[in-house]
């Protein structure tokens, strides 16, 4: 069993690396922006999946095979860095269109919120090294068993994300009147189109 203090530990430092805006965050703002409050907890349930695929691995020690096999791992973040560049133009050349507060999103809108949630995550630099090299120092995951892990870390995980990913959210609906300009969602997305290629360039120098 994990102790009070190894659970606070994993909250706090979970919490905190979730705050820190990055390009999943930046995404979320966004498109609840553009979107709504349906359209940005659908793709903060994508976001959290690919959390939670993260955990799994670093859990399941596969993180270790990652580390053993250096050429794989770089292959991963070169791959990583390349589709968050993607991510990053279409985001830059994102077309603003008119806020309907009142428009309720379709399915296929929604689709593609819950899948950019889960290919951003799986993507970002920021969530690998938090499962693949902080949440180790965190909490000692040889006394992690497959009871701790679904019992307590997926719950606790859901948790927190869910926490701090309803705040950005939140907060974006507060600004969104302020946003229906072309202009002020044009330079919305572009902003996190910046952080996606800041992040991407970040991930490569660490491989050269």
């Amino acid at each position: 069993m994990l102790g009070t203090a190894q659970i606070l530990s994993y909250i706090a430092a979970l919490g905190l690396a979730a705050a820190i805006p990055g390009p999943g965050m930046t995404a979320l703002v966004a498109r609840s922006v553009s979107g709504g409050a349906v359209t940005g907890f659908t793709m903060l349930t994508g976001l959290i999946l690919g959390d939670l695929i993260y955990l799994s691995v670093a859990v399941f020690g596969l993180a270790v095979i990652a580390h053993n096999y250096t050429s794989l791992f770089t292959l991963i973040n070169w791959a990583a860095s390349l589709y968050l560049c993607c991510l990053a133009w279409q985001f830059w050349r994102y077309q603003p269109q008119a806020v309907n507060i009142d428009q309720r999103a379709t399915r296929k809108q929604l689709a593609s919120a819950w899948f950019s949630g889960l290919t951003i995550t799986l993507g970002n630099p920021k969530t690998i090294a938090f499962y693949l090299a902080i949440l180790p120092l965190v909490i000692s995951l040889d006394n992690v068993s497959l009871q701790i892990w679904g019992m307590m870390l997926v719950p606790l995980t859901i948790f927190v994300l869910l926490a701090v990913g309803a705040v950005f959210i939140l907060a974006a609906l507060k600004i969104r009147h302020f946003l229906t300009s072309a202009e002020a969602q044009r330079l919305l997305f572009r902003s996190a189109g910046v952080i996606m290629l800041l992040a991407a360039i970040g991930m490569v120098a660490k491989t050269l």
